[in-house]
C-alpha cells in the first residue's frame, strides 16, 4: 500500500504477473504490424540506423576541417554532406526516436490502453519513414544531393542543382506527413483512451510532454510543408514566390521556415524533458518535485515556442520593434525551462541515487542543456547575435541543445527501458564507459567551437583561415572520441540481447504502469484489466511494497517474481 503524493489517499499497486507470455515473434518487427510496441521498436532501430549514417557524415565533415584547405572532398561534395548530415540527424534520428519510438512504446501503457487510438495510421506513419530516408540518401547518386543546408534558404536553394533539392523537398514532406499523423494519434490517445478514473493531472509527465509536442507538430509542420511546396514551384515551374530576380521575397521563406523550425527544437526537446521526468524519480527514489509546475511549464513552452521564431532572423533586415519583441519573448521562454531544471535538481536532492547508466546520462543532459540554454539566452540579445550570426558559435549552441540534450536523453531512455523491451539488463560497466566517452567526446568536440564563433569563423565552409586550425583539430579529436563511444553501446546491446542477465518484470522498482506487466509485455499489454495508476511518482514506501531478488550478484527489485 502506498500513499498518494497529491491527495494523501492510499492506493494499492497490483503488479500484473503473467503466467502465460504472449510475446511478439521476431519476424513481426520486419512487417506491417499494428502493435504500438513493435512500431516503437521499429522507429528506434530505424532511427539508430540513420544516426549511424548521419554520424558517418559528421565524421567526414570533421576530417575535412582538420586542415584549412578543401583537400578531403570537393566543395560541392562538402555542401552535400553537410546538408544530408543536418537533415538526417533532425528528421530521421531525433524526431522519430523521441516522438515515434518512445512515444509509441510508452503512451498506451501510461493511459491504460491496449494500443494507440489509430493503429493503422500509426503503422502508416512509421512506414513513411524508411522510404523518405532512403530517397534522401539516393539523391547523392542521382545528380547529387541538395547543397543548401537543412534550412534550404533561397535563392541558394533555387540556384543549386534542381534534382537533389527537389528530392530533399519530397523527402522532408514525407517525414513531415509522418510527424503529423503521429501527432494526431498521440493527441487522440492521451485525451480519449485514458482508463476511466485516470484524470489528466494524474498522468505521467511524458504524456504531457507528448501532448504538448503533438500540438506543436500539428500547428507548425503544415507551415513548413506549404513553404517547401512553394519553393519547389520556384525551382521546377519558374514561379517567383521566393526568387528575388522575379520579384519574390526570400525573407518570407525564412519566416515560414522558422515558424516551424524553431518549434522543431521543442519538438525534439519536450519529449526528452518528459523522459527525464520519468527516469529521475525512479533512480532517485523520490517523487517528482513540482508535478503541476512541470505541466504548466510544458504548456508555457508550447505557447512561447510559437512566437519566438524571428530571433533567427535578426540579421535579415527585421525592424527594431520586431527585434525587441522577439528578444523579450526568447528571454521569457527561459523561465519555464528553468523551472523544469530546478524541479529535476530538487528531485535529485537528498535522493537515494543509483548511479547507473540511465541516471548518469540524465546528469550529462542536465549539464549540457543548461550550458546550451545559457548560450541561447545570449543569442537572443540582438547586438551579440549580430556579432556571432552564422558562425560556429551557433553550431556549438545548437549541438549542446540537440545532441548534448536530446541525444543524451535518448541513451538514458534506452538504458532505462531496455529491460522492459527485452527482459534483459544491459551491462552497467559498458554503459558507464559509454557515458564517459560520450560526455568527454561531445564536450571536446563542441565546446571549442564557441571560441571559433566568437573569433569569426563562419559555419558551412570547407576552407577557413589557418588561425583556426588548432581549435578545429581539437574539435575533430572530440568527434573521433564521440564516434568511438558508440562501439561499447553497440557491443552492450548485441551481447545483452543474447546473454544479458534476466531483468525480472520490474528491475527498477518503478511505479509507472508499463512496469506492472511482464517484461517483455504481452501483445495487448495486459492479459487482464490494465492497472489504474493515479500517482506514478509515489515512492514513499516503495521499498516496503516490492520484494527484492538477486540476479548474478546484483540486487534487483521485482514486481510479482
Amino acid at each position: 500500500m502506498t500513499t498518494s503524493a497529491l491527495t494523501g489517499s492510499p492506493r494499492r499497486m497490483e503488479p500484473r504477473h503473467m503466467d502465460v507470455q504472449h510475446h511478439t515473434p521476431w519476424h513481426e518487427y520486419f512487417g506491417f504490424s499494428l502493435d504500438h510496441k513493435v512500431i516503437g521498436i521499429q522507429y528506434l532501430v530505424t532511427g539508430f540506423f540513420f544516426y549511424l549514417v548521419g554520424g558517418a557524415l559528421a565524421g567526414m565533415i570533421r576530417v575535412e576541417l582538420v586542415t584549412p584547405l578543401s583537400d578531403f572532398m570537393a566543395r560541392d561534395t562538402y555542401n552535400q554532406v553537410l546538408t544530408l548530415h543536418g537533415t538526417i540527424m533532425i528528421f530521421l534520428w531525433i524526431v522519430p526516436v523521441v516522438n515515434g519510438a518512445f512515444g509509441n512504446y510508452l503512451v498506451p501503457f501510461y493511459v491504460g490502453a491496449r494500443d494507440m487510438a489509430f493503429p493503422r495510421l500509426n503503422a502508416v506513419a512509421f512506414w513513411m519513414l524508411p522510404p523518405a530516408g532512403f530517397l534522401l540518401l539516393s539523391s547523392y547518386f542521382i545528380g547529387g544531393a541538395a547543397q543548401s543546408g537543412w534550412t534550404a534558404y533561397p535563392p541558394l536553394s533555387i540556384t543549386t542543382p534542381a534534382v537533389g533539392q527537389i528530392i530533399w523537398i519530397v523527402s522532408v514532406l514525407l517525414l513531415g506527413g509522418s510527424s503529423i499523423f503521429g501527432a494526431v494519434n498521440f493527441i487522440a490517445t492521451v485525451l480519449k483512451l485514458r482508463r476511466p478514473g485516470l484524470g489528466l493531472f494524474q498522468l505521467p509527465m511524458f504524456c504531457w510532454a507528448m501532448l504538448g509536442t503533438s500540438i506543436l507538430v500539428v500547428l507548425a509542420t503544415p507551415v513548413l510543408a506549404g513553404a517547401l511546396i512553394l519553393l519547389s514551384m520556384d525551382i521546377v515551374a519558374g514561379t517567383g514566390f521566393f526568387n528575388p530576380t522575379l520579384g519574390g521575397n526570400a525573407v518570407v521563406y525564412q519566416h515560414l521556415f522558422w515558424f516551424y523550425s524553431h518549434p522543431a527544437v521543442y519538438i525534439m526537446v519536450l519529449p526528452a524533458f518528459g523522459l527525464v521526468s520519468e527516469i529521475l524519480p525512479i533512480h532517485a527514489r523520490k517523487p517528482l518535485f513540482g508535478y503541476r509546475s512541470m505541466i504548466y511549464s510544458i504548456l508555457g513552452i508550447v505557447f512561447l515556442g510559437l512566437i519566438v521564431w524571428a530571433h533567427h532572423m535578426f540579421t535579415s533586415g527585421t525592424p527594431p520593434w520586431m527585434r525587441l519583441f522577439f528578444t523579450i519573448a526568447t528571454a521569457i521562454i527561459a523561465v519555464p525551462t528553468g523551472i523544469k531544471f530546478f524541479n529535476w535538481l530538487a528531485t535529485l536532492w537528498q535522493g537515494k541515487l543509483a548511479l547507473n547508466s540511465a541516471l548518469l546520462f540524465c546528469a550529462g543532459f542536465i549539464f549540457n542543456f543548461v550550458f546550451g540554454g545559457i548560450t541561447g539566452v545570449a543569442l537572443a540579445q540582438v547586438p551579440f547575435d549580430v556579432h556571432v550570426h552564422d558562425t560556429y558559435f551557433v553550431v556549438a549552441h545548437f549541438h549542446y541543445i540537440v545532441f548534448g540534450g536530446t541525444v543524451f536523453v535518448i541513451f538514458a531512455a534506452i538504458y532505462h527501458w531496455f529491460p522492459k523491451i527485452s527482459g534483459r539488463l544491459l551491462n552497467e560497466h559498458l554503459g558507464r564507459f559509454h557515458c564517459l566517452l560520450s560526455f568527454l567526446g561531445f564536450n571536446i568536440c563542441f565546446f571549442p567551437q564557441h571560441w571559433l564563433g566568437l573569433n569569426g569563423m563562419p559555419r558551412r565552409v570547407a576552407e577557413y583561415d589557418p588561425q583556426f586550425q588548432l581549435i578545429n583539430q581539437i574539435s575533430s579529436v572530440g568527434a573521433l572520441l564521440l564516434a568511438i563511444s558508440t562501439l561499447p553501446f553497440l557491443i552492450n546491446v548485441v551481447w545483452s540481447l543474447w546473454k544479458g542477465a534476466p531483468a525480472g518484470d520490474n528491475p527498477w522498482r518503478a511505479c509507472t504502469a508499463e512496469w506492472l506487466t511482464s517484461s517483455p509485455p504481452p501483445v495487448e499489454n495486459w492479459l487482464h484489466e490494465a492497472p489504474l495508476v493515479t500517482e506514478p511518482y509515489d515512492y514513499g514506501s516503495a521499498e516496503d511494497a516490492m520484494p527484492v531478488t538477486t540476479v548474478q550478484g546484483r540486487e534487483l527489485w521485482s514486481a510479482g517474481r
